[in-house]
């Protein structure tokens, strides 16, 4: 499995929400990018859990940690503008074509999310190895290069280290030491 990079020119992030031609999947990307969720938790959540919301409260599949944060303006415009006025607050808000046996539409899954993804990449000529994971790396990336501390962005993230937050968001040590030589005091 190849590690999956952070989408780090905001360019590329403009022209992938223009690549996800169908609503579901344009919201999906938003959400992603905006919020640092894991994927399980992104597909995990219903209409109602962010319909006329400003906050999140979930319980994280990986940590089994509760998380409650602030959903921020573009999450919310996303919500407002692309989930469909008549869905119901108990359906997926990433709902696949498929229905359960009971005749309710199932959330899509990982690998469609992934499948999606690098569909939208390809047409939109992101040249950055994408997975789901991209999503809560990009936000990551984008928060550290906005000046949000890294011990905040760990706590963000979950993460029990500066070198692992460092790390996961893709800042190696070449860019380390371009710093220290950088400064010619």
């Amino acid at each position: 499995m190849n590690a999956v990079e952070p989408i780090s020119k905001k360019s590329d992030i403009e022209r992938m929400k223009k690549a996800l031609g169908n609503p579901r999947d344009k919201l999906l990307f938003i959400f992603g990018i905006n919020s640092a969720l894991r994927i399980s938790d992104i597909l995990s959540l219903k209409v109602g859990d962010v319909r006329g919301k400003d906050s999140l409260a979930i319980k994280e599949t990986k940590t089994r940690k509760s998380k409650r944060f602030k959903l921020n303006p573009a999450i919310q415009k996303a919500v407002r503008e692309l989930v469909p006025a008549e869905a119901d607050d108990n359906a997926p808000l990433f709902p696949s074509r498929r229905r359960s046996k009971s005749g309710e539409h199932k959330a899509i899954t990982r690998v469609q999310a992934w499948r999606l993804l690098n569909e939208a990449a390809d047409r939109a000529g992101v040249n950055v190895e994408i997975g789901t994971h991209t999503l809560r790396k990009t936000m990551a990336y984008h928060a550290y290069k906005s000046g949000v501390d890294i011990a905040l962005l760990m706590n963000v993230l979950n993460h029990s280290s500066q070198r692992e937050t460092l790390r996961y968001i893709g800042v190696t040590q070449d860019q380390v030491n371009d710093v220290f030589e950088s400064i010619n005091l």
